[in-house]
């Protein structure tokens, strides 16, 4: 790819630390590695395209769950790969300045500090531009993940729009969509979603034009995670972004439409969507651990390409990866978590365990007077369109293990009195068992115990506890 280079000044740099610091993945990442060098784990022999995707799986099946740099991957032409950066709630919260038990409140309070995006005049997105007759998307980087995948995948990329001047009370949209190069000047993407980006191509079908977006394809990780907000179409995610970095977000705007990006992103796609235009997209491997080929084979067509001299690819192993699965769960547990403990008192904890992907949810509770469970379950379940089951447990049950979860269901639930299902509703456009018009049915599990329960439950005395622990802490000495 021909492209201009453009001389800049540098940007000023707002910190180094690893959370609300430079809005600049480069600095993130030297910052984490120093901080917390024995949670990044570089691979420094020569990778496949699929060998990535192997890696995350086994590092999950064996308990572990490091960011990944992968310096030698083919077919990236030399760029560096960064993955798995939101695979473990520990690093998602460390970006929050908390702890996994504090990450629900803290990005709550983070992202009620909406902030306005802070126009500057260049960035290191602007470092190289490429136009016309000079974009070619068969040489950008990128990565096959799965046999099953049509091709090599776009997998972090997230669609910037801004609102139209004639759509009162919207406002600009971030949000993530897969995409796959159809030819060298577009790219076929899905907006199976059907929110606010759809909303804003609708709009512009109705006045016969196509829609300007720019698609980032990596930023700050605290940018990449309010793409994965669910928020109203009155409420831009740049807004959040900003809230979530404690600062406005740099953004410049691209060159031909000028729509405005992250100043420090590491590339940009620049062009428009043509609602009248569509293109095969799909199968792909989607959250629910499944290939998936429902799509709205959506056409991208670029117009410019914005890369950094020093670009690296942030890559999402898609899937039912933990990585996949954190960067829309975490955002949506802390919504939900807020509602209903503003709602309901009782509620102690929420969690979406990744065994259920984004489908089953687990609730930890105070239960007040009886059929609270069940009220509380049924309010979770209309306001979450993607869950399908939502188990209720006692307050004295871990609800991040499973195995404690499922302890409670054998030994508290009833299931003539326990367990409801409401058939019939509006489900996730990739849930495979749907039917085929779309609708689920949805289903509520009471393991709190019933007020008649008079078992004793065995425990093992606190200080037992941290006396055995001091023992097999001490190592061979305990042998």
């Amino acid at each position: 790819m021909t492209a201009t280079d453009r001389t800049r000044t540098p940007a000023p740099a707002h910190g180094t630390g690893t959370g609300t610091g430079r809005q600049d993945l480069h600095a993130f990442l030297d910052a984490y590695r120093t901080a917390h060098p024995d949670d990044v784990l570089t691979v420094d022999e020569k990778l496949e395209g699929e060998d990535v995707a192997a890696l995350v799986a086994e590092l999950a099946a064996r308990g572990r769950d490091e960011l990944l740099l992968c310096p030698r991957v083919s077919g990236l032409d030399g760029t560096p790969l960064v993955t798995n950066l939101f695979a473990s709630r520990t690093r998602v919260a460390r970006l929050l300045g908390t702890d996994p038990a504090g990450l629900h409140h803290a990005y709550q309070q983070a992202a009620a500090r909406r902030t306005e995006p802070r126009l500057v005049p260049t960035g290191p997105v602007l470092d190289t531009v490429a136009e016309g007759p000079d974009v070619d998307l068969t040489t950008l980087p990128l990565l096959k993940h799965f046999d099953s995948d049509r091709g090599p995948y776009i997998t972090s990329g997230v669609i910037t729009a801004e609102a139209p001047p004639d759509a009162p009370g919207r406002s600009g949209n971030l949000s993530y969509h897969r995409a796959l190069v159809h030819s060298r000047t577009e790219l076929a993407t899905s907006l199976h979603s059907r929110g606010h980006l759809w909303q804003l191509l609708r709009l512009a079908e109705q006045r016969g034009e196509p829609l300007p977006v720019a698609m980032v394809i990596g930023a700050h990780p605290l940018f990449q995670l309010a793409a994965s907000a669910r928020v109203g179409p009155d409420v831009d995610e740049r807004t959040l972004a900003g809230g979530l970095l404690g600062e406005p977000l740099d953004v410049v705007r691209t060159p031909r439409h000028g729509i405005r990006v992250p100043a420090s992103a590491e590339l940009v796609l620049e062009g428009v969507i043509d609602p009248d235009r569509t293109a095969p997209e799909g199968p792909f491997g989607e959250f629910s651990g499944y290939s998936s080929d429902r799509s709205t084979n959506n056409v991208l067509t670029v117009h410019s390409v914005l890369r950094r001299r020093d670009a690296v690819l942030l890559d999402i192993v898609g899937g039912n990866s933990a990585e996949h699965l954190n960067l829309a769960r975490i955002p949506r547990e802390s919504e939900m978590a807020e509602q209903l403990t503003s709602r309901f008192p009782e509620v102690t904890a929420l969690h979406y365990p990744t065994s259920g992907t984004h489908f089953h949810a687990y609730v930890a509770l105070r239960q007040a007077r009886p059929g609270q469970a069940r009220q509380i379950m049924l309010a979770l379940l209309g306001w979450d369109p993607y869950l399908k089951t939502v188990v209720a447990v006692d307050d004295d049950v871990d609800i991040t293990r499973d195995e404690d979860v499922l302890w409670a269901l054998a030994t508290h639930l009833q299931p003539g009195a326990d367990v409801f299902t409401v058939d019939g509703l509006p489900g996730s456009p990739l849930d495979p068992s749907s039917t085929p018009d779309g609708t689920t049915s949805r289903m509520g599990l009471d393991a709190t115990r019933a007020p008649h329960f008079d078992a004793v439950r065995i425990r093992t005395d606190p200080a037992r506890v941290a006396r055995a622990r001091e023992l097999l802490d001490q190592g061979p000495a305990c042998a």
